[in-house]
This record gives C-alpha cells, structure tokens and sequence, in this order.
C-alpha cells in the first residue's frame, strides 16, 4: 500500500508547479518614427511630428501565425509604445494608413516571461 501512496504523493508534487504559479508576463515596448510628412524635407533637421499623426496609427499584435489579433497598442504623442503579453511568440505589424510602409514588418517577436522586448518601427509615409 506504501508504495501506491509514493507514486500519488509524487504525482500531485509534480502537477502543483503548473496549477498555481502564475505565468509573469513580458512587455514589448518601443519607439516609432513616422516620415516624411511633407514633400520637401531639410536634411539633417527632424521634423517634429503632430500628435494626431502617432494617434492615427497604431501597433497591431497578432498571434504567432499573423491571423488573430491579440493586442491593438496606441502610440504615444512621443512615438513610444508599451503592452504586456503572455509568453510566446507574435507577429507585430502596424495598421496601414494610405501608403504606409514599414521595412521589416511583420516582425515576429518572442516574448519571456518577466523579460523586456524591444521593436523600434520606422514608418515611411510614403510622401516624395
């Protein structure tokens, strides 16, 4: 009977890890930049960019294959975005506006638990 009793208690030791703990999720942060935004631009100069042009686009999180949406993530005035995500991997893109277009995207990211990833996106307008 004792060893019936062992191979129980050993079962139920190992089945509590995956029953309890808590899954800490990671954060995928990081800068967009948005040009040109005019037809003419002086080298060398950054052009400040509005606040609506950030609001306008957004950041768009897909699951691993790029067919479910998990996450829609707002930039901020200053080009800088956050999100928590469960471990795993994504695929990130951003939602078009007109011409858009961004080298590199979609991008696939993992994201680890407890870990920062970061994803700057250069978002060429497409104005010439």
């Amino acid at each position: 009977m004792k060893p019936v009793l062992f191979v129980i208690l050993v079962i139920l030791m190992a089945s509590l890890p995956a029953c309890g703990a808590p899954v800490e999720p990671g954060i995928l942060q990081g800068k967009v930049t948005i040009g040109p935004l005019q037809p003419v631009a002086t080298p060398g100069e950054p052009a400040e960019v509005p606040c609506g042009v950030y609001e306008a686009r957004k950041i768009m999180v897909y699951d691993k294959s790029g067919d479910r949406l998990v996450e829609q993530v707002d930039i901020d005035c200053d080009g800088r975005y956050v999100v928590k995500l469960s471990p795993g991997t994504y695929t990130v893109d951003i939602n078009r506006i007109g011409v858009d277009f961004s080298k590199g995207l979609p991008a696939q990211v993992e994201i680890k638990s407890g870990i920062t990833t970061r994803l700057d996106i250069d978002i060429d307008t497409g104005i010439r």
